[in-house]
């Protein structure tokens, strides 16, 4: 009975108070740190960040200190057109319809076709879809449409100090407004 009016007494002697208040001290002793309200001049900003990956189970990338993949640098975007330059499907040319930078692949608008096999629900049978398969970014290169030939990519700024990729082989720009604006369009027709 005593430890149990001592520790009563001693409950009754802590005093938890409202943030606002005067005295802030914690059930432990130490002190609370007080709510403020952000200045006036300072903005909180939450960056999202995509990442798409497919990893298989078994599958190990080097990761960097903040546990996020290291995501690795193309001399491709979306949109570009494509010679396969090694393996299955060399000498295709092809439109890149998706990057995966985890592992430096990507999938080039039929190409590289692969069979899916789908399983049935109650509604409709399974079937067999055929799917573009990733292809490595370095068995690709960047292809003229007009000259019929492919090319390294380099890098320049134009008059007004915008930077953009052009093809070393004919000096053609690669990166243009009206590509963008059409790439971006049909993103999110889909």
């Amino acid at each position: 009975m005593a430890g149990m009016a001592a520790l009563q007494g001693a409950m009754a002697s802590l005093s938890i108070s409202s943030p606002g208040a005067a005295s802030t001290s914690s059930f432990w002793g130490n002190r609370l740190a007080t709510y403020s309200a952000p200045q006036p001049g300072i903005r909180f900003v939450v960056k999202i960040c995509p990442i798409e990956m497919r990893l298989k189970r078994w599958e190990r990338k080097k990761c960097k200190p903040n546990s996020l993949p290291v995501l690795h640098k193309m001399h491709v975007r979306i949109g570009d057109r494509v010679q396969v330059i090694a393996g299955r499907e060399k000498g295709k040319v092809g439109e890149i319809i998706r990057l995966f930078k985890h592992n430096s692949t990507v999938l080039v608008k039929d190409l590289n076709m692969k069979s899916k096999h789908k399983k049935g629900t109650e509604d409709e049978p399974g079937e067999i879809v055929m799917i573009e398969g990733p292809i490595h970014s370095s068995n690709v290169m960047l292809y003229s449409k007009e000259k019929n030939v492919t090319s390294r990519v380099g890098h320049k700024f134009l008059e007004d100090g915008t930077k953009v990729r052009y093809l070393v082989k004919t000096g053609e720009v690669i990166d243009s407004v009206e590509k963008w604006l059409k790439v971006f369009k049909e993103g999110n027709s889909e």
